[in-house]
């Protein structure tokens, strides 16, 4: 039989060593969607480096290799690797799509995109010695299908208690920073209903309780996400999944989300400046109204967490130490923050380029931990010191406490909120390593 290593890699610490845990929580769907879709008459081995080491004298005769955010520099250095023992490696995954010129001087070809509709003629172009560069087709049709996906190849990993099922790809929203924008252009592409609802039962079936709706935005199209919460609840599971915070508004779709057994919404709000949003090309959400709408989410039971970015355009050195308190006021478990980083292929790359404002070339050094551009209001070092404050004064032990343990909510589902109050201490372990917290 033939062989097929996939490989998620870890990203990178301070002292270019991989990232170890010894529990990963979040497992991506990239990995055993990919084993799913191979042919009866390949093996495929999965590893996923947070927590095991590669087999870099493997026996396989292909190597898959996800790219994702900045350990996309992991992602080519195990690419190099693997080609200088004279095995074909293949990249894919969000940076390697939206800089796939550059990522094939690294690996012998690259998928762009959704590999569902390519898997086949690569595996086929493999195995005839006629593999092409890049394989890239896009889905023109406002659905997707997918096999059932390869868990039995990681459950016996160290990994979380629930695992990510998808219903869509895409959003409607074209922030400018944005990789998802990139790639979908303002589409937001579905699964039918009967697949999501069979991949949720096998979760089930595997014996989870919980599982992660890995999707962009499942506030993109009502009429469906109508139609899937009744065949959730239907399920008896807990899950949790991303949206726009503009659900906060919608106080029935609110009442059944939670009925359904939503327990989490995370929410990209990027600023608290609405310049900055502006800039973003997100100048539809309205930060004077986030705490209203956090409020109205929370009161239906339903956690939110938050990812922000910092170095917008109206964004200031007093607007950062402010987005601390806005933090700590609404309660937020588990923040998570990011320097505004112009990444490769996203039009904020290209303003800041036009602009003249980039203050490096190597791209390779843009991995989050510091500016990389020259902000309007402020300087680089200025951006970079003012971020690490930022998270330092978060994940203080009395911010902790304040934002999980001194709220109402403690008392009803105290270990839930013990449990988000690790997750912060372990944050406070690493960005004291000065190592960006990221969803592992």
């Amino acid at each position: 039989m033939k062989k097929i290593l996939l490989i998620q890699p870890s990203p990178y610490d301070q002292n270019h060593k991989p990232i170890k845990k010894k529990k990963l929580y979040f497992v991506g769907l990239a990995m055993p969607l990919l084993a799913a879709m191979m042919p009866k008459d390949w093996e495929t081995e999965i590893i996923l480096e947070i927590l095991e080491d590669i087999p870099m004298d493997t026996d396989a005769d292909l190597i898959g290799i996800s790219t994702m955010g900045h350990g996309v520099i992991r992602s080519i250095d195990i690419a190099k690797a693997f080609r200088d023992k004279g095995k074909t490696v293949v990249l894919g995954g969000y940076m390697a799509s939206i800089m796939a010129e550059e990522a094939t001087k690294y690996c012998d070809s690259v998928v762009v995109g959704d590999a569902e509709l390519v898997w086949k003629e690569l595996l086929d172009d493999f195995e005839k010695g006629q593999l092409k560069k890049i394989y890239e087709r896009n889905l023109d049709k406002g659905v997707f299908s997918t096999p059932i996906p390869r868990f039995d190849l990681i459950i016996n990993k160290n990994i979380g208690d629930f695992l990510p099922v998808q219903a869509g790809r895409g959003c409607p929203n074209t922030c400018s920073f944005c990789s998802v924008a990139c790639l979908y252009k303002g589409k937001y592409i579905k699964k039918p209903l009967e697949e999501v609802v069979r991949d949720i039962k096998q979760v089930k079936d595997l014996g989870y309780k919980k599982f992660l709706l890995l999707d962009d935005n499942i506030f993109s199209d009502r009429e469906y996400l109508g139609k899937l919460l009744k065949e959730i609840k239907n399920l008896n599971m807990e899950w949790m999944s991303q949206c726009d915070i503009r659900i906060g508004k919608e106080n029935e779709l609110l009442k059944t989300l939670a009925d359904s057994g939503c327990t989490t919404l995370s929410f990209g709000l990027e600023s608290i400046s609405k310049e900055s949003l502006v800039a973003m090309n997100k100048g539809w959400a309205n930060p004077s109204k986030y705490p209203e709408l956090i409020k109205n989410i929370q009161s239906y039971g339903i956690d939110v967490s938050t990812e922000m970015v910092v170095g917008g355009e109206g964004d200031t050195l007093q607007s950062i130490k402010m987005t601390k308190k806005f933090i700590e006021d609404n309660k937020i478990s588990v923040p998570r923050f990011y320097i505004l980083t112009p990444i490769p292929g996203t039009k904020f790359f290209t303003d800041m380029t036009d602009a003249g404002r980039l203050i490096k070339d190597n791209i390779y050094s843009f991995d989050g931990t510091e500016a990389v551009h020259k902000p309007v209001n402020m300087t680089p070092d200025e951006l970079t010191n003012a971020y690490w404050e930022l998270y330092e004064e978060l994940f203080t032990i009395k911010s902790i406490v304040k934002r999980n343990i001194l709220r109402q909510e403690f008392l009803k589902k105290p270990g839930k909120y013990l449990f988000y109050s690790i997750v912060n201490l372990y944050y406070r372990y690493q960005i004291k390593r000065k190592i960006t917290p990221n969803i592992f």
